[in-house]
């Protein structure tokens, strides 16, 4: 599990660490500053195959990560870098330009009063772009809004610089590292407010922050340390809990329920769908692959002939029925249903059943716009996508737009989660879970997926898992979210088990079984999956005391 807490919950743990320093030499921006350097000398080997020669060059704003960053910067002049600071401000932490410059290093600024030789903007930013590394350290969890100023016009003029070489590697292209978090973005909300420099990789110090887990900013974040610096048990003293949360591999392990040799289909969970119309029966064959491949029981469908037919001619391991007078554990809805009159009767049939017997209940697509008006209940997991939660928060007295939803997510599927007292599961690259467990984000899948059909392979997989665990959701609505989450997380690995590459929703489906069987024989010291260049990764070591000369 990665916890992420928000800027205010570390820095309350930070004050009593700080508060015990003695110097320097030991303390937080020590520690900080020397997993950065060593960060930056293993990227430099990598990319270009040495250190000494290598030119850095740190954009440094008026805060603590201005000084990890110089800090960071005077160790690698100390290994022959040319290490050069850019100020973009008047004011810049005292301690760190000092060593830089006893370093050796070059102090450059775009502000008149700034320390250093002045320099336009321009030539400041084509001196990064030339440099093997730019250090992203401008601002921190202490900023409120986007980056201002010439910090701003820095920015904007380096990231248009760098489009011109996407996906280049470090001996083309700078290595963008961000200091604790990309400069400008909302630490606590994942939001983008003003120009933000997109990082190839992020340091982030004592624990996640939230906007390293949540859309769209994640997406700048690219790969992600977590540098230990002892804040964990801090923030556990002083009760702090995370503002959001990733499951791992295990964590969504260990939420499957595999059968044991006492149970039947029955026990398994049986897994209700009732899904597709003559216009759309892909989605229900499509759902429940699903449900199937993820290891429910068995799958009772429900609608119309012609639909029924496809479903069974495609799994003919299914029980097919016109009518939702029927027991199961968990109920999948509305996936492909629209303009069909009694196919919403029957959806809205099975919504009845689940409210009278607490039945856990997925509701996807049309489904959504048949719910009740009421407040629903935890067990009742609702997946839109940012379309879907604008017309249900719209129907529901809140006027906002897909692009509102998409600008800010983690804002709108917890104003969703509750208007309406269901689970909330925002589908996207990065999928958010709204609920009684609090925000989770999963961000397991590749890009390919975005695909016609995923949306209903996926209401199937959580199906099965809520069918399979319905005793203990109906006993801890809470368990909801996290199951969701898992399903996210089964629903992204099995997309990359059918890639790479393009896919289609029914390779995805294909594959399930063999990702959830990897899943649960995944050792708990197993490697991070690689990601992509763009796409985040989260990992935990522990930040070395002192600096290795």
């Amino acid at each position: 599990m990665i916890d992420a807490f928000r800027a205010d919950d570390v820095r309350a743990a930070e004050e009593p660490l700080l508060a015990a320093e003695r110097g320097f030499a030991g303390g937080l921006m020590h520690r900080a500053a020397t997993a950065l350097e060593l960060a930056v000398r293993r990227e430099l080997r990598l990319g270009v195959g040495r250190v000494a020669g290598a030119t850095v060059v740190g954009l440094v704003g008026p805060g603590n990560n201005g000084g990890d960053a110089l800090h960071a910067l005077a160790g690698l002049a100390r290994h022959g870098v040319r290490a050069v600071a850019v100020a973009t401000s008047a004011r810049v932490h005292e301690g760190g330009l000092a060593a830089l410059r006893a370093a050796g290093g070059t102090v450059l600024a775009v502000v008149p009063e700034g320390p250093g030789r002045r320099v336009w903007l321009g030539d400041a930013a084509a001196e990064a772009f030339a440099a093997e590394v730019v250090l992203d350290g401008l601002l921190g969890i202490g900023a409120r809004g986007g980056l201002r100023g010439a910090a701003a016009e820095l920015v904007e003029v380096l990231a248009a610089l760098l489009t011109t070489a996407p996906g280049a590697p470090v001996r083309d292209r700078p290595l963008v590292v961000a200091v604790d978090v990309p400069s400008g973005v909302g630490v606590d909300d994942g939001t983008l407010p003003g120009p933000v420099l997109p990082a190839d990789r992020t340091l982030t110090f004592g624990v996640a922050k939230p906007t390293l887990l949540l859309p769209p900013a994640a997406a700048r974040a690219g790969r992600v340390d977590v540098v230990d610096l002892g804040l964990a048990a801090e923030l556990a003293g002083q009760d702090r809990v995370p503002a959001v949360r990733r499951l791992g591999a295990r964590d969504a392990a260990a939420l499957f329920r595999p059968p044991g040799p006492a149970d039947d289909k029955y026990r398994r969970g049986v897994v209700g769908v009732v899904a597709g119309t003559a216009t759309y029966p892909g989605a229900a064959v499509l759902a429940v692959g699903g449900a199937l491949g993820a290891g429910c029981g068995m799958v009772r469908y429900v609608g119309p002939d012609a639909v029924r037919h496809q479903v069974l001619a495609a799994h003919p391991e299914v029980v097919a029925s016109s009518t939702a007078d029927v027991r199961v554990q968990a109920w999948v809805l509305g996936p492909g249903v629209a303009d069909d009159d009694a196919q919403a009767g029957r959806v809205r049939d099975a919504l009845a059943h689940a409210a009278a017997d607490r039945v856990p209940t997925v509701v996807d697509a049309g489904g959504l716009e048949l719910l009740p008006a009421g407040h629903l209940p935890p067990q009742v997991v609702l997946t839109p996508h940012a379309g879907e939660l604008a017309r249900l928060l719209t129907r529901r007295g809140v006027a906002v737009d897909r692009a509102a939803v998409e600008a800010e997510p983690a804002r709108w599927a917890r104003e969703a989660a509750e208007r309406t007292g269901a689970t909330v599961l925002l589908k996207g690259h990065t999928t958010l879970v709204a609920g009684a467990d609090g925000l989770l984000a999963q961000a397991d899948a590749p890009a390919w997926l975005a695909t016609a059909g995923a949306g209903d392979v996926l209401a199937g997989v959580l199906g099965a898992l809520l069918a399979g665990r319905a005793e203990d959701v109906r006993a801890d609505p809470a368990l909801a979210a996290r199951l969701a989450a898992a399903a996210a997380l089964v629903h992204g690995r099995a997309a990359h088990a059918a890639g790479p590459g393009p896919l289609t929703a029914g390779a995805v489906a294909a594959v399930l079984p063999r990702a959830v069987a990897d899943l649960l024989a995944e050792p708990a010291t197993a490697p991070a999956r690689p990601a992509g260049r763009r796409h985040a990764r989260l990992r935990v070591h522990a930040a070395p005391r002192r600096v290795v000369r």
